[in-house]
């Protein structure tokens, strides 16, 4: 990447840690060394700094009270101990999953792993913009039906599900709903009171504090088995000493995240709405993945005719830009993205679809100069393909 400019605009698959979360962390790394599990003064000091912490992660999300968070090591074992610990503990009851075709690999694949234990699991179709079918939904939910798990919306594509909607009908089944808002949490108002959530996974990473550290939200009425087991640390549920550098600043990323997201999502949407004008309007056969209004503010997903996103990010990268194709956690696959295949794409569309996320740091000098340098390499790797008809060269 040049040195002399360098642009990232891939936070979905990862951001920086704010300097006010480091800060916040520092005395637990170098001098406040307590356990919270032990009686004397070192760990009730080290035992109120986490409570703090978890207050200001459920204020985030109006959770009714911060005994509603679990604490974890990130969105991953959030889900996992969601769909795991709800089908353990349901499993008398009934051993039938809903989830949806373009959920992230950490809801997935524990749901693929219960089919192997005799669990049913129906994946519902999205259609072109992500949205989740409602009316398959409601065809599957059944009497042995004992959990469904959508996500708030989709890092890949940006869009935002009908959260509210969803819930009300799950409920209806007398069914849990879990939600996976690990894209989300941090950029758009999540309110699990408001919207129904009886399980809500978020994570400090994508609100700009430390990597590893994450939280599942559980409604009081909620009943799952744990899937760690140990000294009984967060009630019994999660057992681990818990890392309280890194949840001293999750808790901070999570109050900063309260007071300034609604200026923030604004200035974001702005960007977000010029670059995406900006990637399609000069360009032909271009086209824009997900809603495009029902989206997260930082999302840019877009997609080029004829070329591979791949070479587009190689280009981007030698001038200075970081972008992605998709999913970090998918990269090293040669497989188109399966949220771009869910949404209709064919192989070569999915293939040539670019992500731009957007951040704290992005401006709009930044945004100016994606959009100036974009046309040039589109139409050089265009010139190089096979694949462009003749009469667009003209």
């Amino acid at each position: 990447m040049s040195r002399a400019k360098r642009i990232y605009m891939d936070h979905t698959a990862g951001r920086t840690v704010d300097p006010r979360v480091i800060e916040a962390m520092l005395p637990y790394m170098k001098s406040l060394c307590g356990n919270p599990s032990s009686v004397h003064s070192f760990g009730q000091e080290a035992r109120q700094a986490l409570e703090e912490a978890r207050t200001k992660v459920a204020e985030l999300i109006n959770a009714e009270s911060k005994e509603s968070i679990f604490l974890t090591s990130g969105a991953t074992e959030s889900n996992n101990m969601a769909i795991k610990g709800v089908a353990r503990r349901s499993r008398d009851h009934g051993r039938h999953i809903i989830t949806s075709s373009i959920e992230h690999m950490s809801v997935l694949n524990p749901c693929k792993f219960l089919m192997t234990k005799g669990f049913k699991v129906t994946f519902l179709p999205v259609d072109q913009y992500g949205f989740v079918n409602l009316t398959s939904l409601e065809e599957e939910l059944t009497n042995e039906t004992i959990l469904v798990s959508i996500m708030y919306a989709n890092g890949e594509i940006g869009t935002i599900q009908p959260i509210k909607e969803i819930s009300k009908m799950v409920h209806r089944k007398n069914v849990y709903l879990h939600v996976d808002a690990a894209a989300a949490n941090g950029q758009v108002l999540i309110d699990v009171n408001n919207e129904d959530i009886d399980l809500l996974t978020i994570s400090s990473n994508d609100m700009y504090g430390p990597k590893g550290v994450g939280a599942l939200y559980i409604k009081k009425s909620t009943r799952l088995e744990p899937l760690i087991h140990g000294g009984g640390q967060e009630r019994g549920l999660r057992s681990g000493t818990e890392n309280l550098p890194s949840i001293v600043g999750f808790g901070k990323a999570a109050e900063i995240a309260k007071e300034e997201m609604p200026t923030e999502s604004e200035r974001l949407k702005t960007l977000r709405d010029r670059l995406i004008k900006g990637l399609l309007d000069p360009i032909p056969y271009s086209f824009l993945n997900g809603h495009p209004t029902k989206r997260l503010p930082n999302n840019a997903a877009v997609r080029y005719s004829f070329i591979e996103g791949e070479s587009i990010l190689l280009d981007l990268d030698m001038k200075g830009v970081a972008a992605s194709s998709g999913s970090a956690c998918t990269a090293k696959t040669l497989e188109p993205s399966h949220v771009l295949r869910a949404i209709g794409l064919k192989h070569e569309e999915a293939h040539g679809s670019l992500l731009f996320t957007l951040g704290r740091q992005n401006t709009e000098e930044e945004v100016g100069y994606v959009i100036s340098i974009m046309p040039d390499i589109v139409k050089r790797l265009r010139e190089m393909s096979p694949l462009t008809p003749k009469e667009l060269m003209k």
